[in-house]
């Protein structure tokens, strides 16, 4: 169950604004220069409808909307600065997967190397979506092994993959989130509930270890001729 959001106040909120400013004008060089048309604009036009007696609803409407042309360039802005931030970072697709809103079950790095490639699991009304980042090479692999073992537990429903990148067949993580926005629901809330728990069962089934079995976890000599014997 979801934890209830606490309360921000209103300093704490001035505070993050400040950041996601001073954040966004350090890696986007076009945010101040819009910034300053997106406030001097409105005030310009509201001086001069001053000058041509435009009326005072006219002027009052012009000066309110130059606070909120700046927060729509700092929303617009801010968001391509973090996403450019975010490309070739480990961990950055899992990040944006579980910030979506709405009904998404998603399983960060389900499968994953000691050199930060991993598939993330997603399940939602499009179906169950497999997102991996890293290497391509090896995330492919992964990938093929993912597919593999939810083939055993996911039956009919549809299956998506995508390898975060900017090579050819690749998508880039700024279209992440609208890609999977723009999937057709083919399953229903009940549906994804049921898939939700097949796959949970699936990760709670302890893995075999690949390999030689280690002596320490290996019968006693002699054991299994007695268990024959009875």
């Amino acid at each position: 169950m979801a934890k209830p959001q606490e309360k921000v106040s209103f300093g704490q909120r001035l505070k993050q604004i400040g950041m996601v400013f001073q954040f966004t004008a350090k890696h986007d060089k076009w945010f101040a220069p819009l910034l300053a048309a997106a406030l001097v604009i409105p005030i310009a036009l509201a001086v001069l409808a001053i000058l041509l007696g435009w009326g005072v609803f006219t002027v009052i409407l012009l000066f309110l909307l130059a606070p909120l042309a700046a927060l729509v360039v700092l929303s617009v802005r801010s968001n391509s600065a973090m996403m450019t931030a975010a490309e070739g970072q480990p961990g950055a697709a899992a990040s944006i997967l579980e910030q979506m809103r709405g009904d998404w079950r998603v399983r960060p790095a389900a499968s994953s190397t000691t050199s930060f490639d991993m598939v993330h699991i997603v399940i939602g009304r499009p179906g169950v979506i497999l997102v991996g980042e890293g290497d391509p090479a090896k995330v492919r692999g992964l990938l093929g092994a993912e597919k593999r073992r939810l083939s055993k537990v996911i039956g009919n429903a549809p299956l998506h993959d995508y390898v975060i990148g900017t090579g050819e067949g690749e998508l880039s993580i700024r279209k992440l989130r609208m890609t999977l926005l723009r999937l057709p629901r083919d399953i229903s809330g009940a549906e994804v509930n049921a898939l939700d728990k097949r796959l949970a069962a699936l990760f709670a089934r302890p893995q075999m270890p690949k390999g030689a079995i280690p002596k320490n976890m290996r019968p006693s000599k002699g054991q299994f001729r007695q268990t024959r014997g009875r």
